[in-house]
């Protein structure tokens, strides 16, 4: 074993010991203070260039970058976030264990393999000299609301961004968007002794929830090439008080996973026409819809410099080509890509991303390492 995997691997271990639970999905957990602090601390201890920027929530990120040569250089961008999920049901999540090639504990998959790789291959580029700047931004919270790349964002530039996400060493140049919507239903409230003076409004809710399934097979006919149709489907309905009462208030919550090409403002309007149907069906309904939480999608060409780049360098360490995919998730290289960065996902493979069982592949992280360092030196000649 090279001087290069072995240092990826102890990083990843280390990476793995540090309880950075999003405190805004487990209430009480650390957050990303701690492992922020150890990824400045390695980064200095290097050589590299880090700052830590905290917009004041103690919610830090970490800047790590190499040497600049030259002012007009390449610079390329590689992301990763530092918070995880909760630990829920696993059984010694902070204990990295290796078994073979699997490394197990939680953040292992998702994704603290991809951060080490990152910053490895940030090292390798500076200690080569190469007239390239590698910057790392190493994110808080993207498991929730991404606040980290967002506030990152507006100061960075590069040439090209590879989000180091688990992929299963594919290259992923497009992903989903969501747009999440609730949908609140007025009735009248009566006793349930004589319904005749109310109004449920949980009962109203149902012809919507039919709509909804015919959106969704109206859905399956627009494919995309890499990711399929969009989809809808409903998350989550509260409503009443108890038995006895006609429930006067009844709210469904949606998920709309949107494709590249369609807008918040599209789905907006495409709920309001699916409520307008229900209506004239039903001139008792009182629906109103709520846009709340929404993400963009993101797509790379595959035939983008930066897609043909990592490609070269997957055949060049592994000896074929690698996979061209749409990914399932959702990811912050949505967010770079709107900057109008030339952005892909590429990263180890593994299991059990917010699962209780956890593991990423070993020799995928070194081999995405020694990808990523050569997708630099390839990126100056591009």
């Amino acid at each position: 074993m090279n001087i290069i995997e072995q240092d990826v691997i102890d990083l990843l271990k280390n990476l793995v010991a540090i309880d950075s639970v999003n405190p805004s999905l487990s209430e009480g957990a650390c957050g990303e203070a701690k492992i922020a602090q150890y990824v400045y601390d390695w980064a200095v201890g290097e050589g590299l260039t880090a700052q830590i920027v905290d917009d004041g929530s103690g919610r830090p990120n970490v800047l790590v970058r190499s040497r600049r040569p030259e002012k007009d250089s390449a610079r390329l961008l590689l992301c990763g976030h530092l918070d995880t999920v909760g630990i829920g049901a696993m059984v010694d999540p902070l204990l990295p264990r290796v078994d073979g090639d699997r490394l197990y504990g939680r953040g292992a998959y998702d994704m603290k393999a991809g951060l080490a790789a990152a910053l490895v291959a940030c090292r390798e580029v500076d200690r080569l000299g190469l007239p390239v700047e590698v910057v790392v931004a190493s994110v808080a919270d993207e498991e929730h609301a991404s606040r980290g790349i967002r506030l990152l964002l507006p100061d960075l530039t590069a040439d090209a961004a590879i989000v180091t996400e688990p992929t299963e060493m594919a290259i992923g140049v497009a992903h989903k968007g969501f747009v999440w919507v609730d949908i609140e239903v007025a009735g009248i409230a009566a006793h349930g002794s004589r319904p005749e003076l109310g109004v449920d409004a949980i009962v109203k809710t149902g012809p919507i929830l039919v709509a909804l399934e015919e959106l969704n097979q109206a859905l399956d006919k627009q494919r995309h090439n890499l990711l399929g149709p969009g989809t809808v489907h409903a998350s989550l309905i509260t409503g009443g008080k108890e038995a006895s009462t006609i429930p006067e208030r009844c709210v469904l919550t949606l998920e709309r996973r949107t494709l590249p090409g369609e807008t918040v403002t599209d789905i907006q309007s495409e709920i309001e026409q699916l409520l307008e149907g229900c209506r004239a069906a039903d001139p008792q309904l009182k629906a109103a819809a709520h846009t709340g939480l929404h993400r963009p999608p993101m797509e790379t060409a595959p035939d983008d410099p930066l897609v043909r780049t990592l490609g070269a360098a997957h055949e060049q360490v592994r000896g074929r080509p690698a996979a061209i995919s749409g990914i399932s998730f959702w990811a912050d290289s949505a967010f770079i890509a709107s900057r109008g960065i030339p952005t892909v996902l590429f990263g180890p493979g593994g299991e059990g991303a917010h699962a209780d069982v956890e593991w990423v592949s070993l020799s995928d992280t070194v081999d995405c390492t020694h990808m990523l360092i050569i997708a630099a030196r390839s990126l100056l000649r591009g």
